[in-house]
């Protein structure tokens, strides 16, 4: 007798299946087992489900082909999560289309603590790479357990996942083929990392090659599997965007830090705040507030500390009079610091390279912490 799981995974493997529809038929049959075992006509009773889709169900391959994957996952060692069992994300319940089958490659608790996804460009300027990592050391600050979710592609999402590793936290890396397969290639080795303290996770069986569409449709588990999703930099056009609206579409919060009018690398931010479809946030203590975050005292008063060290005096000088006054331009900052403003631009360059402080228009500064 084969092994039940043999059978959630041939529930999954055919073709034009879908999640909704493989839910309905479950629901119907009582079991995966089931479904393979009833009759033809007693198929076509389900909604949805058509002479064609009823053949493919009964095609003998389709339990060979399960368990060549059944024993794909035992060798590599991955978790296979069928929907509404143990271990399932709870939050992807919630979801019209969650996938009924996920597979990991890690360790992590998806039913854990405080999930958020980050997503933006894949060709982001140093603004937008600056500010996915202050945002994602800051919401370290204040959630240790924090789980960061992205989808390994091209700039923003590495840089979410890389600066995540970084700071110790979790992080969940969405792909859009399967787990015998690995792009970018060049992200192999962040990849491992994250097997590593946090997870791979994908819908697709191992065979599945990388191909355009599959990246849209993993954008709806990054949506869903997260508490809000962060949009840090778009252009009009792109998976971050999708990723957006689907998230609200669940609904889920959504975030969007604006960019400069007329910046194409922004231009999409700025439409999801102009059209409502995102709030804006300048930084962690935003999304903390817009979600009723509750920052334990403690871990504010480990940042304070951990914030000056390696300054100089100067530095620590700056940083104090900005938290005390909010923002400050940088010539009343030389004469508050009595240093000249040829050497004191030097300064806060370097503390805003460090994601310490931010530059606003007309040389005023403020810090991002």
């Amino acid at each position: 007798m084969e092994e039940p799981d043999v059978y959630k995974i041939a529930l999954g493997l055919v073709p034009g299946i879908g999640g909704i529809t493989a839910r309905k038929i479950l629901a119907f049959t009582g079991s995966a087992e089931a479904v393979f075992s009833v009759s033809k006509k007693t198929l076509l009773g389900i909604p949805g489900v058509g002479d064609l889709l009823a053949d493919r169900i009964g095609s003998k391959g389709i339990i060979d082909q399960a368990s060549r994957e059944l024993e794909f996952i035992h060798k590599k060692g991955i978790n296979c999560l069928f929907y509404g069992e143990d271990g399932y994300p709870e939050r992807l319940l919630d979801c019209y289309d969650a996938p009924m089958l996920l597979f990991t490659l890690g360790k992590v608790n998806l039913n854990g603590g405080r999930m958020i996804s980050i997503v933006g460009t894949r060709r982001p300027g140093s603004y937008g790479l600056d500010m996915c990592k202050c945002l994602v050391r800051d919401l370290a600050y204040l959630d240790k357990d924090l789980v960061i979710v992205s989808g390994l592609a091209y700039g923003i999402d590495h840089c979410a996942h890389k600066a995540a590793l970084d700071m110790g936290l979790d992080t969940v890396a969405v792909l859009g083929h399967g787990l015998k397969y690995m792009y970018p290639a060049l992200h192999r080795q962040v990849a491992v990392k994250i097997t590593e303290q946090g997870a791979l996770m994908t819908d697709f069986t191992s065979d599945q090659k990388p191909e355009r569409n599959n990246f849209i449709r993993r954008n709806r588990i990054i949506a869903g599997l997260s508490d809000a999703t962060i949009v840090v930099q778009s252009g009009c056009k792109g998976g971050a965007l999708i990723t957006a609206d689907l998230a609200n579409s669940y609904p889920r919060d959504v975030f969007t830090v604006p960019g400069r009018i007329g910046d194409p690398a922004s231009a999409g931010c700025n439409h999801l705040i102009k059209t409502h479809k995102a709030a804006l946030i300048e930084g962690a203590g935003d999304v903390a507030y817009l979600l009723g975050w509750d920052p334990d005292p403690t871990a504010k008063k480990e940042k304070q500390g951990d914030l000056f060290q390696g300054l100089s005096e100067e530095e620590v000088q700056i940083i104090k009079i900005l938290r005390s006054e909010g923002h400050v331009s940088i010539d009343r900052m030389s004469l508050k610091c009595n240093i000249p403003v040829s050497r004191i631009s030097g300064i806060l360059l370097n503390l805003e390279l460090t994601g310490l402080i931010k530059c606003l228009p007309g040389d005023v500064y403020c810090t991002l912490g």
